[in-house]
């Protein structure tokens, strides 16, 4: 696990190619401690940050192949390197390190782009091939490792941040007005488009070619699942059951590969539980866990992690998050994440991360994934309750399933069955929309753009972020179950946009740690959206398969808890006598005149509510944390800011 940058094209000189690599490679330094290098020949320049986990001495990038035609610097792990290798032995390559970088090189070499679907791993890549005068960038399946790039000085520059590319001279530093439009629809912008007008990244499971005069990027892998109608019902449950356990056990086993020793963190919850559980078993020693604990009751799960801990017998170490924390960590966690965020989550996970560092830790197994492959999020219980109401929208029992699903919620249990079937939309939406199962997320959050400033409004126009992701939908998309369509929705874009970056890479990687995700391996995600949906989603009970197989392994108090998603202390963290400097500065009517994106005279309500502890509503609490988000980020690159009468500068989040 590293951190990539480098250009191709550009016909500047190699001294000047180098300082530019130099540059960025000072603003990746904490994804990589390790190790840096650098490669120039001609136009084109590879630059690698190592965090060093496998291949210890022998696996320094960039790294050139044998016969001296390919060059590469990779960020991420091929987990199935060892096989990778011993057939590429059998081929007469005689690989002689121990790094997997040399294994991907080499797989590159003999096969070309038709080696990636051989690879199980999370990577971004550049590969500079010299015969053909081109270079490759590729991402990986599921979107682990990002990957950016943007145009300067006649060249494509890219990197494993947006941070080192920001550092180029030349690159404007301008948010995207419909990117912000895009998160505050669906939580995030749609790929490529990024936070930042002037730069892009690479998609999920895409590859860019870059030749001279030539630039195009194609998908090499997309998710998939069966017609509605091809559905397989034949298979037994039990034999599902076994090859589930069989495919997650192996899924765990490859991700314990390393160099170093490989912890894990732990929620309480079912995910985490059960790959901490795995993996106890095939470590054969003290596992490390580590797991996030909260000063509010209503956020903490501390006595499911304690369970779960005692269980497995894993030397555990706990990390508590305040509200004072959050508060005064958001600018630095926001010069990590890069992109607006609609809720504090990645503050606590940053803190986590930094907490695994100092323990000597490099690697942690996390269970991100399988709610999104497995459906486990309340959105996809809720959006079939309301299929099934939307089916006879005058009955007055079918909404009474809204309290069964929300069991936890007493404002729910209160009302009528009328009232229900009016907030929940049933029968107000067409069954057939493609975006059924997302439209009330989408309508809640897109609520919060009443803060808009009429310039922001004038910009954006008729423009209509879901409508767009509406229009970029397979082909193949309305043939699929409702499910597997809310599914693809999840894991396409906000997993890899918001799950996998703003609370996954970005707050790990700033502190040098790698997260390995079992749960898409991409055998286990394949093997998901091939099952019936009534494996998935049975009734009302989420994760059906899932938890079959966790009963074998983890404590059933674990399995059957009332779902607790993760979530921190937002609006409620900036509460007095929480307020701060940098607050009062980014929020203040001049800086919000200055970005020119929200209305200063609705913030300023909206600041005081939050400073009196009186926001409550989702829409308000995701209003007020966008809304500062963005503004940490305009503000930040903002010089004239930089030296205000406060002594604030905010500039550390350049």
């Amino acid at each position: 696990m590293c951190a990539i940058a480098g250009y191709f094209g550009g016909n500047f000189s190699g001294e000047t190619g180098a300082s530019y690599l130099r540059l960025m490679l000072d603003h990746l330094n904490h994804r990589g401690p390790d190790g840096n290098g650098i490669l120039i020949y001609g136009d084109v320049g590879l630059a690698h940050a190592r965090l060093s986990i496998v291949g210890l001495a022998d696996g320094a990038q960039p790294m050139v192949s044998t016969d001296g035609n390919l060059s590469i610097s990779y960020n991420g792990e091929v987990f199935n390197y060892v096989e990778l290798r011993q057939e590429l032995n059998r081929k007469g390559h005689n690989l002689r390190s121990s790094s997997d970088t040399e294994v991907l090189l080499a797989a590159f070499g003999d096969k070309g782009l038709d080696c990636l679907p051989d690879l199980n791993g999370d990577f971004a890549f550049a590969i500079h091939d010299r015969s053909r005068q081109r270079l490759i960038l590729a991402r990986d399946r599921m979107g682990v490792r990002p990957l950016f790039y943007t145009q300067c000085n006649g060249a494509v520059f890219f990197a494993s941040e947006v941070q080192a590319l920001l550092a180029l001279p030349g690159v404007s530093h301008e948010l995207d007005p419909i990117a912000l439009d895009q998160t505050f629809t669906l939580w995030c912008p749609i790929s490529p488009r990024t936070a930042y007008a002037a730069i892009k990244e690479v998609p999920p499971g895409h590859v860019m070619v870059l030749e001279a005069g030539m630039q195009r990027v194609h998908a090499w892998w997309k998710a998939e699942f069966p017609d509605r109608s091809d559905v397989a019902t034949d298979a037994s449950p039990e034999d599902q059951l076994e090859e589930l356990e069989a495919l997650l056990m192996d899924a765990t086993r490859l991700r314990l590969r390393a160099d170093v020793p490989v912890g894990a963190y732990l929620s309480g919850g079912l995910d985490s539980s059960l790959l901490s559980a795995l993996a106890a078993k095939i470590h054969g020693h003290e596992l490390r866990t580590y797991s996030l604990r909260f000063d509010s009751v209503e956020h903490d799960e501390g006595p499911w992690q304690e369970m779960m801990a005692q269980s497995i017998g894993s030397h555990h170490v706990s990390v508590t998050s305040s509200h004072d924390q959050i508060r005064d960590d958001l600018p630095r966690v926001m010069r990590s994440v890069r992109q607006p965020v609609l809720r504090t989550a990645p503050i606590p996970l940053q803190g986590l991360a930094r907490s695994v560092r100092d323990d000597g830790m490099k690697v942690v197994l996390t269970g991100e994934g399988a709610d999104e492959i497995f459906a486990g999020y309340d959105l996809f219980r809720e959006a079939k309750v309301r299929r099934f109401c939307g089916r006879q929208p005058s009955s007055a029992r079918r909404p009474r399933l809204f309290q069964r699903l929300y069991s936890y919620l007493p404002g729910v249990q209160q009302q009528t069955p009328e009232y229900l079937a009016r907030f929940f939309g049933v029968g107000s939406e067409d069954l057939q929309d493609p975006l059924y199962s997302h439209r009330p997320r989408f309508k809640s959050t897109a609520s919060a753009k009443l803060f808009f400033s009429s310039e922001l409004r004038g910009i954006l126009g008729s423009y209509d972020a879901a409508e767009e992701l509406a229009g970029q939908l397979p082909e193949d998309f309305k043939r699929w179950h409702p499910l597997n369509q809310a599914q693809y929705l999840e894991t396409r874009y906000l997993l890899p946009g918001y799950i996998l970056s703003a609370q996954g890479d970005r707050p790990m990687m700033a502190n040098a740690v790698e997260g390995r995700f079992p749960f898409l391996d991409h055998r286990v995600v394949a093997f998901a959206s091939r099952l019936h949906p009534d494996r998935k989603l049975k009734g009302l009970r989420e994760k059906h398969i899932l938890k079959d197989v966790a009963r074998r392994h983890i404590p059933g108090e674990i399995i059957d808890r009332p779902k607790q998603p993760y979530r921190a202390p937002d609006a409620a963290s900036f509460a007095k006598p929480r307020s701060s400097d940098y607050l009062r500065i980014v929020l203040s009517p001049e800086s919000l005149k200055a970005s020119a994106f929200f209305n200063p005279v609705a913030v300023g309500k909206l600041a005081d509510k939050a400073m009196q502890g009186e926001i409550a509503s989702f829409r308000d609490n995701s209003a007020f944390i966008g809304i500062l988000s963005t503004q940490i980020l305009a503000v930040g690159t903002s010089d004239s800011l930089s030296n205000s009468k406060n002594g604030t500068d905010l500039n550390h989040v350049r």
